[in-house]
């Protein structure tokens, strides 16, 4: 059975469909596999009964199909509820905390029919691009397990390219979504925002930075589930219509132009053969027809910075709050959760005003960019993936990183807009470890950027390479 798990997901929902294979075969390879690759890698958490989960497979057999996910084992990333499984957020503070309900993504899936067999690593409270935590430990990564694998959607991108799931969630603030599909070999896409709302509770206007997204090992998969993930909440301001994706993916990209950003002219550091891996893969838009410029920085790249720490600094300031404000629980928060609430709690309204500005400008300045270009280029991270047993990078070529996350700083001109953002496989640098790049398109454009990311797809070869642990 593991050609059925080397398929896509939309692949393994046409056999089961026709009824070539059944949901309980589906369950019980994927559940092997699991027994198999994850001891090495532990990207899947939280992992239900083995009689219960096939259980649950038979009796979607028996059942009319709900939707395209009928009988297809998921796992959901470990910051969203899934009723009847613990929620931990990766926090000693959150273990054990079983859901009553779940989200509104969630819901929406299992509408569709899939089955939630456990949930995926993720670093405490999402926190970091790199996947560890006090409760679950850490996420290695799928080309070598001794490094990291990214986050923080970490053990999605590595779940799905050790064939141990078919097709994932994830979520995104500063590259979550992006990072780990890199890193990975596989495919990430941050939709634009309020694509994918949330459940709608509490505070819903000052805080739009994050967002729920799919992870596949091919755009059609990221499409199929972009379907299933999207729709308007009434519960939620600024939420966007659904529309169709995958009947429309495969369209002609000849004549579009994307413009390659680079290292945003030096302003973020990259470690050697980051920026040649990706500019070789560049390469391929040729015969896709798809012209390609450089493009000088586009916005300051140091007010950009400072928006985007105060404005994620005031968002985890208020998320966190209550935890903070329980000295009990304090004492059990990561000192990086600690210095995003009281660097937010410590800003003025004038500090707030001049990130929202300088935000205000670069999504004008970005606007007048789409009307020439119809994606921008940047690579998904700064860095390879480092050793599991680091916090994150201190120094990128020679330069001192300041803050745990200022190694993702490449991320952050699409996350402070709430563009769409798809994470496509770049390549592999000369130690063998994956690249990925950004396709980033205009507010409400994912179906172009799928239509991008589909064509790169078919014209390159990097996704057909498999890591070691599936060879």
């Amino acid at each position: 059975m593991d050609d059925l798990l080397d398929l896509g997901a939309l692949e393994q929902a046409s056999a089961l469909e026709a009824r070539q294979v059944s949901a309980e075969e589906l369950m019980r390879a994927t559940l092997r596999r699991i027994a198999v690759r994850n001891p090495a890698v532990n990207a899947i958490v939280s992992l239900r009964d083995e009689e219960a989960l096939l259980a649950e497979a038979r009796a979607a057999d028996q059942s009319p199909r709900k939707g395209w996910l009928h009988g297809l084992p998921m796992a959901v990333k470990d910051l969203s509820n899934v009723a009847g499984l613990p929620t931990s957020m990766g926090s000693p503070i959150m273990a054990g905390q079983v859901a009553r309900k779940d989200d509104l993504m969630v819901s929406r899936m299992r509408a569709a029919g899939a089955l939630f067999i456990g949930k995926t690593n993720t670093p405490e409270f999402g926190l970091g691009s790199h996947t560890f935590n006090p409760v679950h430990g850490a996420t290695g990564n799928a080309w070598d397990p001794g490094l990291s694998a990214g986050g923080s959607s970490g053990g999605a991108a590595v779940a799905l390219a050790c064939r141990m799931l078919a097709v994932a969630d994830g979520s995104d603030m500063m590259g979550s979504l992006r990072n780990p599909a890199g890193w990975n070999n596989v495919y990430g896409m941050r939709p634009s925002w309020g694509r994918v709302p949330d459940t709608a509770e509490g505070e819903t206007f000052l805080h739009p930075l994050a967002t729920n997204g799919p992870m596949a090992r091919n755009p059609r998969d990221l499409a199929a589930l972009l379907e299933v993930q999207a729709g308007p909440n009434p519960a939620r301001p600024f939420t966007l219509a659904a529309e169709d994706y995958l009947s429309r993916i495969e369209a002609p990209v000849t004549g579009r132009r994307v413009a390659w950003l680079g290292d945003w002219g030096g302003a973020y550091a990259m470690e050697a053969g980051v920026l040649a891996t990706c500019e070789a893969a560049l390469a391929h838009f040729d015969t896709l027809g798809v012209t390609v410029e450089a493009l000088a920085p586009p916005f300051d790249a140091g007010r950009l910075w400072q928006a985007w720490l105060d404005l994620r600094a005031f968002a985890n300031a208020n998320r966190l709050a209550p935890l903070y404000g329980n000295p009990e629980w304090r004492r059990q928060l990561k000192a990086t959760a600690i210095w995003e609430i009281e660097t937010g709690r410590a800003l003025t309204l004038e500090a707030v005003q001049t990130a929202s500005l300088a935000r205000s400008q670069w999504w004008a300045r970005a606007a007048a960019l789409f009307e020439s270009y119809d994606a921008l280029i940047l690579p998904s991270a700064q860095v390879w993936p480092f050793p599991l047993a680091q916090e994150y990078p201190i120094q990128i070529a020679g330069r001192s990183m300041d803050t745990y996350h200022r190694w993702m700083e490449v991320v952050l001109p699409v996350s402070i807009l709430g563009l769409p953002a798809v994470s496509v496989p770049a390549g592999f640098g000369p130690g063998g470890l994956p690249m990925g790049m950004q396709l980033i398109g205009r507010h409400g454009d994912d179906l172009g950027l799928l239509q991008l990311a589909e064509a790169w797809h078919q014209a390159t070869p990097f996704a057909r390479r498999r890591p070691p642990l599936t060879a």
